[in-house]
């Protein structure tokens, strides 16, 4: 009898078709489908799941699950998934790590840019019409930030961070960075937080979503940043505390902020960032591009490929499910 595999959205590429041929598979593919199957016990008999970071794995939908196998994420993160619980049931959580790195870097940089510059802004101010011969230019005309000679701090200094490190070289920018991990890289002075809040012209987050990194940025930290730094975040909403950082731009403190990330995900319409002009948002497409979707989903299935077929999955989560 052929395993069961739940897939929570239909997912591009080719793996599929091999992965088809070592289960029967099931695509929910509408919204709140995980919870809604869930409930009418649709999980019961479910050997695999494939998910996405917004699918919350939580211990009532695994207590739904008793014959669960394996779970396999097509995201770096997984603050999505309880992996304790899903540990202490021997059961292994797959990811897709290495393929995003590039691709976020360059949604870090391009928000880094546009909050500096003012993109964002201007591009409103010619569609509201506002563009007049009256205001043709003059010299104090959407001033910016300047990059060359700017410091950039790098919280974080994983695959990601690293990757943005060397873009900043590019702009002839000084890199400071603080790190969990104590990481050195060259070219990168390694100092305190505080000393990197205080420093930096333009901040970029790069760390995961734990308990230790959960509202790091608060109002207290966001008080000691540099008056007139730009502070981007492509890592995980609940990083930074945004009613903070709401407040610290509306002062002034805080010149500009890009964000791809926000702690409640669809942002609500009603929260403060939204209204400032200086505040550029993206909804969540660090890594949304069209080859390194692909990739995520490829690295995906072949976890999943691994599980079914009794062999450890490729880049697993918790790997001490397989020890003795």
């Amino acid at each position: 009898m052929s395993k069961k595999v739940i897939i929570t959205q239909q997912l591009p590429g080719e793996r599929l078709i091999e992965l088809a041929g070592l289960c029967d598979i099931e695509v929910l593919n509408r919204p709140q489908a995980l919870a809604d199957a869930c409930a009418r016990d649709e999980l019961a008999t479910c050997q695999g799941l494939i998910c996405l970071l917004t699918d919350a794995i939580d211990r009532p939908l695994l207590d739904a699950m008793p014959n669960l196998e394996f779970v396999s994420s097509v995201s770096v993160g997984v603050d999505h998934i309880d992996v304790q619980a899903l540990t202490r049931r021997h059961i292994p959580v797959g990811h897709t790590p290495g393929v995003l790195v590039d691709t976020t870097a360059d949604a870090a940089f391009a928000l880094l840019l546009a909050a500096a510059r003012r993109v964002a802004e201007g591009d409103r101010f010619i569609r509201a019409g506002n563009w007049h011969p009256d205001n043709r230019w003059s010299p104090e005309f959407f001033l910016g930030k300047d990059f060359s000679g700017a410091t950039l701090g790098i919280i974080g200094l994983g695959a990601i961070g690293q990757a943005v490190a060397r873009r900043a070289a590019g702009f002839d920018m000084r890199v400071i960075s603080w790190t969990p991990s104590g990481r050195e890289v060259a070219g990168v002075d390694n100092v305190s937080l505080e000393e990197l809040l205080l420093r930096s012209d333009f901040v970029s987050v790069h760390l995961a979503l734990t308990s230790a990194t959960r509202n790091l940025l608060d109002a207290g930290k966001i008080a000691t940043m540099k008056p007139g730094a730009v502070l981007v975040n492509t890592a995980r909403g609940g990083i930074v505390n945004e009613r903070a950082l709401a407040q610290a731009l509306d002062s002034g403190h805080i010149y500009a902020a890009g964000l791809d990330v926000f702690e409640r995900e669809p942002v609500a319409m009603d929260n403060p960032l939204l209204g400032h002009p200086r505040v550029v948002v993206v909804p969540h497409i660090g890594s949304a591009t069209t080859l390194t979707r692909a990739k995520m989903v490829d690295i995906a299935v072949r976890n999943a490929l691994a599980a079914l077929q009794g062999l450890p999955m490729p880049h697993c989560v918790n790997p001490q499910v397989y020890s003795p």
